[in-house]
């Protein structure tokens, strides 16, 4: 880069981050010149912090002020964009964002695109999938783009750790470019395998540039003695708040995410929560959580992998993990938020007796099978028309993806992420109408899958492997990203011999047990039927649907779970549930029946148990139980169904009958395949004329998870005459 380009770059730079003495990085000038002076395809992998946004920040604006058209910068983090356009607009780039938030502004968005008002065009990788997407904007984008940015570049790869069927597209949209259209990858977690997929992908008059990884003044520790949550939530409430500055807590999954928050907010720390999924919690929301955790309003963030790339906080103090990821390179993609602009930063380990089972769920689902694609394929066969050509097309034949999963066995997350991987690789076509078989021949990629998931497994041992080292853990990480590693890093618990914290005293540890045992779990009415299905379909009705239901607890290792866990494998003698597993479903219906029952169909006011909000008293409305006894031990539910009954004064009626086996329900793999397995199952004697007229009604039950088999129950009992019906079950999980 010629002497007036430094110093032009070099005042952008100190433009961006308010600091007039700031001087580039090792690397950040080579890829700016890569791309503005040479026009190259730029690969970049630096540890987190380092400065990839800066880069393609300030190659934006240089070209721009050279007459190129707007950047095009493709990233998955939805909620994280105002970040970026807040950074774009130091450097004055006019920045616009185009996701499934605000497609209300997507006309005025393409105006100004069109009239050349835009800087840098932000684009969810979402969009990429949609059909009108790719027709209405992909080609305007490729035509006069100026420079394509994608962020988060190891996402491209299925050898890496989040891998995005979407990201697959990027690929051929980077072909159709014109010849001269610089294009950046980023990502600050790839080895050596992941850099070579994404190298090949990116293409040809590739510059690579890959710095060390580590983290000065991370220090990094494993906390094995926790493996029961309750010492882990108790050493986090006792510990936190002695942490320096704001942090974040991961855990694997959403429902740990709420018990962790709950139960540290509970003892004075305030803390908020982030996990993926737009129907969970809405954009704005998690915007606003996360602009009070950068203004240092709350002590930390309990949050999924879904805050693991991007977040751009540069003082977060610590990294928590609840659990054990299932890679070293995730692990450090997630403990790399911490410290980027400290001297001292904690990255602490927590690991979990349940840990093990959801890296296996994770690992066991990350592909279809073969004979799931196979079924998969075979249905849109089927379907397709006589005319060949028009299949191809995608215009005819078409089959939406809820009629397939109402005849395949495959979660609907499975199926929408392989139809996205089929239409990727041209074997299926996305019409108007649904999915079609295109003519283009096609072959499970068997092996590679079984590479992929070898490598899974060997990714998990390394993690095990980490928890038990007797050597410097950054540079066992450092090692997993294939960073070349000459000292120790001198800070970690290995190298020191400390860890941080104290040991909580009895009485937290008790707290902690006794809020998982209590921490009951709502469960939510079906209202409406699975699509793909000819019977039953549309709405339920509201005075067929049941009530909101409740569980004790959920499945797993956490509270009551071990127990429920016992009970059902014929635990106890073989005779039952442990009496104090009874006593504490007994005590969840009294404090259901004595408080509030929360729904939104009138059994009760809106209030969860406990809330002590207003509401109507719903104890003097139930007037019995019933229950769905189970196929494999008849008994076990009956038996309980009793007690509860016993126990509440409350007669028991031995009414639902199961006419046909069917298969359990926890093989089942999406809503409409549940459905089907049970519909016709069940039957009611009729109803005891000592029942008090539309008198509620408990249903027990040993599990509840997809909710079907209350939902279809319960629309049998009202349909018999019976009031409310409010579903009652030990465990939250894989169940009916």
């Amino acid at each position: 880069m010629t002497d007036g380009l430094h110093a032009e770059a070099r005042h952008h730079l100190r433009t961006l981050t308010g600091d007039p003495t700031a001087e580039f990085r090792a690397g950040q000038l080579d890829a700016i010149g890569a791309l503005v002076e040479d026009r190259r395809r730029v690969l970049v992998v630096e540890r987190t912090g380092w400065g990839k946004s800066a880069v393609y920040f300030i190659a934006t604006r240089m070209l721009r002020d050279r007459g190129f058209g707007a950047s095009f910068l493709v990233s998955p983090l939805i909620a994280l964009m105002a970040n970026q356009v807040e950074a774009a607009a130091r450097m004055g780039l006019q920045a616009a964002v185009v996701n499934s938030t605000n497609h209300d502004h997507w006309d005025e968005i393409r105006g100004r695109l069109e009239a050349n008002e835009i800087d840098l065009l932000l684009v969810s990788e979402q969009r990429l999938n949609n059909p009108a997407f790719r027709r209405d904007w992909m080609p305007e984008l490729g035509s006069r783009v100026g420079l394509v940015v994608v962020d988060e570049v190891h996402c491209i790869s299925d050898w890496g750790h989040d891998f995005r069927p979407h990201y697959r597209r990027i690929g051929g949209f980077l072909e159709l470019l014109p010849d001269g259209v610089p294009v950046i990858g980023c990502t600050a977690t790839a080895n050596d395998r992941v850099v070579a997929d994404v190298q090949s992908q990116l293409g040809r008059n590739l510059l690579t540039i890959r710095g060390p990884l580590g983290r000065d003044g991370l220090r990094l520790e494993v906390h094995t003695d926790k493996r029961h949550p309750d010492k882990r939530l108790a050493w986090l409430a006792h510990n936190i708040p002695q942490l320096p500055g704001t942090g974040i807590v991961y855990c694997l999954v959403r429902r740990d995410v709420e018990i962790v928050a709950g139960f540290l907010r509970s003892h004075g720390i305030k803390c908020g929560t982030y996990m993926g999924g737009g129907d969970l919690v809405d954009a704005d929301t998690k915007a606003a959580m996360l602009s009070r955790f950068l203004a240092n309003d709350l002590k930390c963030v309990v949050a999924t992998s879904a805050l693991g790339m991007g977040y751009d906080k540069p003082d977060v103090g610590f990294v928590i993990h609840y659990q054990v990821p299932q890679s070293a390179i995730a692990y450090y993609q997630q403990v790399g938020r911490a410290g980027r602009a400290l001297q001292e930063s904690y990255g602490i380990l927590l690991a979990g007796a349940e840990d093990r089972d959801i890296q296996d769920w994770f690992i066991s689902t990350a592909f279809p099978t073969e004979d799931e694609v196979a079924a998969v394929l075979r249905e849109l066969e089927d379907a397709g028309g006589a005319d060949d050509a028009d299949r191809a097309g995608g215009t005819g034949g078409e089959v939406r993806a809820g009629q397939i999963a109402a005849r395949v066995n495959i979660s609907t997350g499975r199926l929408d992420a392989l139809l996205t991987q089929l239409e990727v690789e041209g074997a299926v076509a996305k019409g108007p109408k649904g999915w079609s078989r295109t003519d283009a021949l096609w072959q499970y990629p068997r092996e590679r899958v079984e590479m992929v998931d070898s490598w899974r497994r060997e990714e998990q041992a390394a993690m095990e492997q980490y928890l038990t080292l007797d050597s410097c853990r950054m540079q066992f990480l450092r090692g997993q990203l294939d960073d070349p590693v000459t000292d120790p890093c001198g800070i970690c618990d290995v190298c020191t011999g400390s860890r941080f914290g104290t040991e909580p005293g009895s009485e937290v540890v008790a707290d902690a047990g006794d809020a998982l045992r209590h921490d009951f779990v709502p469960i939510e009415s079906r209202k409406r039927w699975p699509t793909g299905l000819v019977e039953p379909r549309g709405t339920i009705p509201v005075d067929e649907r049941a009530e909101v239901g409740w569980c004790l607890t959920e499945q797993g290792e956490s509270g009551w779970g071990p127990a429920v866990r016992k009970g059902l494998s014929g635990g106890v003698g073989g005779d039952g549930f442990a009496p104090e597993l009874v006593d504490a479903l007994v005590a969840m219906c009294r404090k259901v029946l004595d408080e509030r029952v929360e729904h939104s169909e009138g059994l009760a006011g809106g209030d969860a148990p406990g809330d002590g909000v207003a509401g109507s008293p719903v104890g003097d409305r139930v007037g019995w139980v019933a229950f769905v006894a189970s196929q494999r031990r008849p008994e076990l539910v009956s038996g309980l169904a009793r007690e509860v009954g016993q126990r509440l004064g409350l007669p028991v009626h031995d009414i639902v009958r199961k006419i046909r086996p069917a298969e359990p329900q926890a093989a089942m793999h999406n809503s409409a395949t549940q459905v089907g397995n049970i519909w016709g199952a069940f039957e009611l004697a009729e109803l005891s004329p000592d029942l008090p007229p539309a008198a509620a009604c408990l249903l027990i039950d040993d599990t509840i998870g997809s909710r079907w088999t209350a939902t279809i129950v319960a629309g049998q009992l009202r349909r018999a005459g019976s009031g409310p019906v409010v579903p009652i079950a030990l465990a939250h999980g894989v169940g009916s």
